[in-house]
């Protein structure tokens, strides 16, 4: 059968549409108002040497006034426009990386940890608004502003034009060099970050443990070598930025300063050449001084957020890195659920899986190859099998946490694609060996934001047996993680999600009973066959011979059988009549 797996093209990194420029080029024309400023600055000063009647410099400053109210209004509008449309993209960005990390399969391969992306997603991502909005802004004010302040100081000086773009050239070339190693040494100092947040997160989740194994010194030593690691690339990071600083305005200092040494010395008559068929004048000599500094202006205010540009990239990078292609759910947002396929049953669901294989990308090994089994309605059935041999795969396919690379899964002769995944899995519930527990009280837990009424609640917090730990707990917020619970309370407070589960038909259990106490492992294997018996089918993966023994039948992925000695026959039929009792 052909593969139902989405495609590299299919599944490749979305990229969002990039910012308007018309913010920018609000600021551009906000900038070139400077020009007829200038111009008026220099007539003012003109008019002041030939002794003109105050009334005359009234209108100069009035019109100076005016045009600098006209220039602010212009900055300010441009402003606002770069920085929503820079605010959008980033909101764009992040949307995008949410919705790939929400249809990645728990069976991708290169799924980022949580850490990692909480600190692309929260701190990174910030990034990328100041450089959509403040970078690029400036670069399009480097491509037009100095051009035109350039034209305007060639046609009254070709000696102060030649000065300016000679000295032009020089500061973009040294920016650029510096600029690389800003980009790099930015990555670096983004991936720390990263990096940092994922070791705390990670730490914090294991607190307990760290402590009873008696490590906290040596993870506190690790901790300040991280932090420490992350100072010396925030610093290397500032030291780039200095530099490049350094060098804007060692240029653009010299620029200036030899533009205004010859306009001093040529309307003090000792450099007569350079103009354009005579000397300056007082106004038209302080036009072109007023614009030197101005024609460097950009480019410093490119230096300024040259630091923006360096961490932007690197954090749209690794937004974008991720939307890594690999196994993504089935029927996560890119199918229309089917109507006739989400009404309500009440039977036990059938299974059907022919030619099932799986393999994590084209290069990488088959996990499952061609599998066949059929499932009954109600059966109660043992995937079995050494590590390694696809069980847990096997039963992620089933529940569409991914798609196969070849063969299908059909449940009462339902397809699991795109278009019936959701439907299907409203019938399903899942016992996960390690639980996730969501920072919340127990019962929104066991809620999980379903739709449940509170008989159906009380009767699976009684068949979990988690009476006593809500009574004692009430509305208090369990920790993330389910820090605060123990292994046991976890594992009940999975069995009454399963039995809270609306039209519950199919249970599927991963490896429920692996690395539980005797006593923990034999009330989760009553737990399964008590929710079994209320007619639902149930499928578990497992290594406990004692749980594939309470099952019906046993379906061996590589051949290996479970040995079960005599002594525990009572055990597993003790297991049966207890089920039933409690059903």
């Amino acid at each position: 059968m052909p593969s139902t797996r989405a495609t590299p093209s299919a599944s490749s990194p979305a990229v969002a549409t990039r910012p308007s420029a018309k913010g920018a080029w609000w600021q551009v024309v906000a900038a070139l108002l400077w020009l007829p400023q200038a111009a008026v600055i220099a007539w003012g000063i003109e008019e002041i040497n030939q002794q003109a009647a105050w009334s005359t410099l009234a209108k100069a400053c009035g019109l100076f006034l005016a045009l600098g109210l006209l220039r602010a209004l212009i900055d300010g509008y441009g402003i606002r426009r770069a920085f929503a449309a820079a605010r959008a993209h980033t909101q764009q960005l992040r949307l995008q990386a949410l919705q790939a990390l929400a249809q990645h399969s728990p069976l991708h391969p290169q799924r980022p940890s949580a850490g990692l992306a909480a600190s692309v997603l929260n701190e990174q991502a910030d990034h990328i608004t100041p450089y959509f909005a403040r970078y690029t802004t400036a670069r399009t004010k480097v491509m037009v502003v100095p051009l035109v302040i350039l034209v305007c100081v060639f046609s009254f000086s070709w000696v102060a034009g030649l000065v300016l773009l000679v000295a032009a050239p020089l500061i973009p070339m040294f920016m650029a060099l510096v600029g690389w190693r800003a980009e790099a040494a930015s990555k670096r100092h983004l991936q720390d970050v990263g990096n940092l947040n994922q070791f705390l997160l990670d730490r914090l989740q294991g607190l307990a443990s760290i402590r009873g194994l008696g490590a906290v010194a040596q993870v506190a030593q690790q901790l300040a070598s991280t932090a420490d690691q992350l100072r010396a690339n925030t610093m290397a990071v500032l030291k780039i930025a200095f530099l490049s600083s350094a060098v804007l305005e060692l240029f653009s200092a010299l620029g200036v300063a030899l533009v205004a040494v010859y306009v001093g010395f040529h309307l003090l008559g000792q450099i007569p050449f350079g103009s354009w068929g005579g000397t300056l004048g007082l106004a038209q000599a302080m036009f072109v001084l007023l614009l030197s500094p101005a024609f460097f202006e950009p480019l410093r205010e490119l230096s300024a957020v040259w630091h923006d540009k360096a961490a932007g990239v690197a954090a749209e990078q690794a937004l974008l890195a991720l939307q890594q292609p690999g196994p993504q759910l089935v029927g996560a947002g890119d199918g229309h659920p089917d109507s006739a396929a989400s009404a309500n049953k009440t039977t036990a669901a059938a299974l059907t899986i022919n030619d099932l294989s799986f393999q994590y990308s084209a290069d990488s090994p088959l996990v499952v190859n061609a599998w066949t089994a059929t499932i009954k309605p109600g059966e109660r059935v043992a995937l079995w099998g050494e590590s390694g041999s696809g069980k847990s795969t096997v039963m992620a396919l089933i529940a569409g946490l991914a798609a196969p690379s070849a063969g299908s899964i059909h449940i009462d002769g339902q397809p699991m694609d795109a278009r019936h995944a959701d439907s299907l899995r409203q019938g399903m519930a899942w016992v996960a060996q390690k639980p996730h527990v969501l920072a919340a009280s127990l019962v929104d837990n066991i809620r999980l934001g379903r739709d449940i009424d509170d008989d159906t609640l009380q009767q699976a917090v009684q068949s979990a047996a988690l009476g006593p730990v809500l009574a004692l707990r009430g509305n208090t917020v369990v920790g993330d993680g389910g820090l605060g619970l123990s292994g046991g309370e976890a594992l009940r407070l999975t069995l009454a999600r399963a039995a809270a589960t609306p039209g519950c038909r199919l249970i599927l259990a991963d490896e429920p009973t692996a690395h539980l106490d005797a006593e923990t492992a034999a009330f989760v294997r009553q737990g399964l066959l008590s929710l079994a018996a209320r007619g639902a089918t149930l499928v578990v993966a497992t290594h406990d011979p004692l749980l594939a023994a309470c099952m019906d039948r046993l379906l061996s992925l590589d051949g290996s059988q479970p040995a079960v000695h005599a002594s525990d026959a009572n055990t597993v039929a003790g297991h049966a009549i207890a089920a039933g009792s409690l059903a």
